[in-house]
């Protein structure tokens, strides 16, 4: 792929007595990522959030080429797609989402497994209440660690 994943930014946080800076996603993006995940259930939606200078500033739904209610993969011609248009807006790789209809919003095994950009934060939206559950995590080398997410202002772009 010709786009370069840069480092998701920490929001100008600093963490307090070593735990995670919270993450500022503005509400936005969260609805769009909601909405797409509600239009995709009972399968898993997926998608990926594009960033500048470290803060997310667009979302980007793509097709869960699994079509799976348990598993996803972003379709590769939409991951494509993606990068290059990110590429061309002077964006970075800041995030990749997806959903669990029926299951809490923490990463699972084969989420873990299969987490390629250790660079980018996983954002898990769980379905299985409502209101859905958003939540954020690194994932690496096997090791989750989640930071909190705070839905405050800013301007960004719901859907890229």
């Amino acid at each position: 792929m010709s786009a370069k994943p840069g480092r998701p930014g920490r929001g100008g946080l600093e963490p307090g007595a070593g735990d995670p800076p919270p993450l500022v996603l503005p509400p936005a993006l969260v609805a769009a990522m909601l909405d797409h995940a509600r239009a995709e259930a009972p399968l898993e939606a997926c998608g990926i959030v594009g960033g500048r200078q470290g803060q997310p500033v667009a979302f980007y739904p793509a097709r869960n080429a699994d079509r799976s209610p348990v598993r996803y993969t972003v379709d590769p011609e939409d991951q494509l797609r993606i990068f290059t248009t990110m590429e061309e807006r002077g964006e970075e790789l800041w995030a990749i989402f997806h959903s669990h209809p029926r299951s809490p919003a923490y990463p699972s095994a084969t989420d873990v497994r299969y987490a390629y950009y250790p660079e980018a934060y996983y954002l898990i939206a769980s379905l299985a209440s409502e209101p859905p559950v958003l939540r954020a995590f690194r994932i690496l080398e096997g090791t989750i660690t989640e930071h909190p997410l705070v839905v405050h202002g800013g301007q960004a772009s719901p859907r890229g």
